[in-house]
């Protein structure tokens, strides 16, 4: 007797086999998908960012927006040696209501910026933007950071 076809055995491994590997490559689907939204977010608050920090880099050194409303950055670094001698961080990681500056929400995006005078040397401002949202119920930041110089 010649083999002629398969038996119904072999076309069900066969089948459980070609499940498995469907079921490999969606759940790899899956995780892509999520790692994607995840990158787009980043993507966006970094640009957000950086859109900030160039509107910042346009205005004179002794602008208001370039301001340390709150006093925290100041004179923090007396003995001009790059460190905050109070200990902390120059005021400039606050967000929300502690922030130097809030500038209108992007979508699902707020943006905060800080300012630090003096810091890491006279005549220099540090400016740090932090983006903040809510990605799966997580928050997530972006930061970038910038010195203006006051340039005579």
């Amino acid at each position: 007797m010649s083999n002629q076809g398969l038996t119904l055995l072999e076309v069900l491994a066969a089948i459980g086999i070609l499940s498995f590997g469907l079921l490999a490559v969606a759940t790899m689907q899956g995780t892509s998908i999520k790692g994607n939204s995840q990158a787009m977010g980043t993507t966006e608050g970094i640009t957000l960012a950086q859109d900030q920090i160039e509107e910042l880099m346009g205005l004179p050194y002794n602008d208001a927006n370039l301001a340390d409303t709150d006093g925290d950055g100041t004179d923090a670094n007396p003995d001009a040696d790059g460190a905050n001698d109070n200990g902390g961080d120059y005021g400039l990681n606050d967000t929300g209501a502690g922030a130097d500056h809030n500038p209108p929400d992007v979508g699902r995006y707020q943006i905060y910026y800080n300012i630090a005078v003096a810091v890491p040397i006279g005549q220099v401002k540090t400016v740090r933007v932090i983006v903040v949202w809510t990605d799966r119920g997580a928050q997530k930041n972006a930061t970038v950071d910038f010195m203006k110089s006051d340039i005579i």
